[in-house]
């Protein structure tokens, strides 16, 4: 009412003067209403400015940033004569309204572009995340000697930016630095935003540096650019710098450097941070701040303290809810989770991806299969996440049927595995484990040779697939396609190498791989290629050079590294040696049933029936006691469980009957059982397995 008084009180001092008009029209485009536009335009209408240009132009270009392109649109087809800027106040209002087909047909129909339509067409693609489109107006600009300002560059780094073009984005860097914007404290946030976004830590760190000038906007881009892609550690680094420069930092600082905290579990900075956040009230209650602190505090498995910041949430979002539930998933809580789940009012497919891979971290996999067909009827449309956790439960259930099923999904969602912003080449991954788990090395193959692109993990996985298969010699010769292919081994890697050494006999080059590891490739033997190591050698019969092996390990050996020179004594049958490792074993874990097993087997084979007793005694003494042997078949789509002398199964009797018969036929065919191993582990009997056999037959 006030305004509308302002009008009227104004009216015939304002009626002869255009810039007074134009001042009462930039208030209107503060103030966003449509009825003091629509009143000024009235005045206009009445005044002798009504057919002026500058007026008209004016005009559409409030109605167009209030939102109201119906009548910008009216007016600039009603004008009589135009000039470049009404068509770029036109053209303003159509991208603002995202009516950019029209906003180009406009463009194209003028008479003369200038710098500023050029401009309005990059921006506005851009703002369309139509990016490509955006380059291309860019590039047609440069071509047609238009000057660049820091509106094209600024649009067009941004739009590298959304695409990942890491190679066009550094062509407009360097016609950046020939132009007098290279200074400019905006071009340089840009600069870091578009490398940050492309991958390239170390570009943005560069263009951070070389900055004369900086504002929080160029300090927060370089921290969410560490936060992002790594190290998250290098972002704590730079906010410390950022506050020892006196620069204040905002709600976008904040919630990056907790996401940082998040990555690292670094609980003690996540704190800090926090106690930050409460003394400051325009903080404190900020949902994106807020939420940082929930998914830190549930990432690093403090889920009390996480909800407690959930609880006083005066506003809360799906990502909010998002976070609490990943947490206690996490955290082995998945019935706490799927509680909040089925309560939660709003659900996204992050939501969905969050208890799915709650379940298949914690071994529920069947679990994990039935949500992710309940997503599927409830419409929901799947990301390259969800089928990650799909195929790794089929993978866990080493379920070949329904592995090739979740392919199918995967194929007909177009997945192609390759990089770019969506990056979907860890699914393509996912589906070479599962088929190697499946025992499915063909599947495996053909879906690594139809990728389109690949990284470490997919060579890993055939490699250690094939090894895990028996397949040592294909899994060596990809190792070495690998390193034709450039692609830089990992720790994985030689694990993969070394076990299929070992299941092809392979002393000599296992011996070369361990010593080649620091010597070519620049990587410190862990645990994991030492017990590789120790088993190649113990399945070769060299159980000393094993021995001298393992002590001369540069870190402590676990009960893993000597129980696979412990089982190799067994094969071998030298129970000097045996003795000794199982002392060892005994040592780290005294109450592990395996090596009293083995080590009584070993004297029972040798016939030193008082030694079994003594061992076995000892098991007795220590409360030590064997878990029993477990074995499962599916038949029919029904998976069958078995224990050691179960009697619980309802086909019990047709399931024993079967084995006498097989027995019988086993004896009649030579089979001679081992009489030492069923003497010294009285668990260890004709019921373990055969009768899995026989239901398979």
């Amino acid at each position: 009412m006030a305004r509308n008084s302002l009008l009227c009180n104004s009216k015939h001092s304002l009626i002869y003067s255009s810039s007074s008009f134009a001042k009462l029209l930039e208030h209107c485009a503060k103030s966003k209403q449509s009825t003091d536009v629509r009143a000024v335009h009235a005045q206009i209408v009445k005044s002798p400015f009504m057919y002026e240009v500058f007026i008209n132009n004016r005009l559409i270009d409030v109605y167009g940033k209030c939102g109201f392109l119906k009548f910008a649109r009216k007016l600039f087809d009603k004008m009589p004569m135009r000039n470049a800027f009404s068509y770029n106040s036109f053209i303003g209002a159509l991208t603002i309204s995202g009516s950019i087909d029209e906003a180009e047909h406009v463009f194209t129909s003028m008479p003369e572009p200038d710098q500023c339509s050029w401009n309005l067409m990059v921006s506005g693609f851009a703002q369309l995340e139509l990016f490509y489109i955006s380059l291309e107006y860019f590039v047609k600009m440069h071509f047609e000697n238009f000057k660049l300002n820091e509106y094209s560059y600024g649009s067009a780094l941004s739009a590298c930016a959304g695409v990942r073009d890491l190679v066009m984005g550094t062509q407009i860097h360097a016609s950046l630095a020939k132009s007098r914007f290279v200074s400019d404290v905006y071009m340089g946030s840009a600069l870091i935003d578009m490398y940050a976004k492309c991958g390239d830590v170390g570009c943005a760190q560069r263009a951070f540096d070389r900055m004369t000038e900086r504002n929080s906007v160029s300090w927060n881009s370089l921290i969410t650019c560490y936060e992002q892609n790594g190290p998250a550690s290098e972002a704590l680094k730079v906010f410390v710098k950022m506050m020892e420069c006196d620069v204040e930092p905002d709600e976008s600082t904040l919630a990056s450097v907790v996401s940082a905290c998040a990555s690292l579990c670094a609980v003690k900075e996540g704190r800090a941070i926090h106690a930050r956040v409460l003394k400051v009230d325009k903080f404190y209650n900020d949902l994106i701040i807020s939420n940082a602190l929930v998914d830190m505090y549930a990432k690093c498995r403090m889920i009390k303290e996480a909800r407690w910041i959930f609880d006083r949430m005066p506003i809360r979002s799906v990502v909010s809810e998002t976070s609490m539930l990943s947490g206690y998933a996490k955290t082995a809580s998945v019935e706490t989770a799927r509680a909040m789940f089925s309560k939660m009012m709003e659900r996204n497919v992050v939501s969905w991806n969050a208890l799915i891979a709650g379940y298949t971290q914690n071994g529920d996999n069947k679990e994990a299969l039935e949500l992710f067909l309940l997503l599927k009827r409830e419409h929901v449309w799947p990301t390259h996440y969800t089928f990650g956790n799909l195929l790794n439960a089929c993978a866990n259930l080493a379920n070949l049927k329904l592995g090739k099923q979740a392919h199918t999904h995967v194929l007909k969602h177009g997945l192609r595995f390759q990089h770019g912003p969506e990056s979907d080449v860890f699914v393509g991954n996912s589906l070479i484990d599962m088929y190697m788990k499946c025992g499915s090395v063909e599947d495996g193959s053909r879906v690594f040779k139809k990728m389109i692109e690949r990284d470490v993990v997919s060579f890993n996985a055939m490699i250690v697939g094939y090894a895990q298969n028996g397949q040592g010699t294909e899994a060596l010769r990809l190792f070495k396609e690998m390193q034709e292919f450039e692609e830089k081994p990992d720790h994985v890697t030689m694990i993969g190498v070394l076990c299929a050494c070992s299941h092809a006999g392979l002393v000599d080059e296992g011996r070369h791989y361990i010593d080649a590891m620091s010597k070519e490739y620049g990587l410190k033997p862990q645990k994991d290629h030492y017990t590789c190591m120790v088993d190649l050698l113990g399945r070769a019969g060299r159980l000393n050079e094993a021995k001298k092996l393992i002590i001369s390990m540069p870190i402590a050996p676990d009960s893993v590294v000597w129980g696979s020179l412990l089982a190799a004594c067994k094969v071998h049958r030298d129970i000097e040696l045996g003795n000794f490792v199982a002392e060892k074993l005994l040592e780290i874990e005294p109450g592990n049933s395996g090596p009293y097993v083995l080590l009584s087997n070993m004297y029972a084979e040798l016939g030193r029936w008082r030694d079994v007793t003594r061992v076995r005694k000892l098991m007795r003494q220590r409360g030590v006691v064997k878990q029993p042997g477990c074995s499962w078949i599916e038949i029919s789509s029904k998976v069958h469980v078995f224990m050691v002398k179960d009697k619980r199964h309802l086909q019990k009797k047709e399931i024993y009957s079967l084995l006498k018969i097989l027995s019988k036929m086993m004896e009649l065919s030579g089979y001679v059982p081992n009489i030492g191993d069923f003497d010294a582990d009285e668990e260890q009997n004709e019921l373990e397995c055969t009768p899995l056999q026989g239901l398979e037959v």
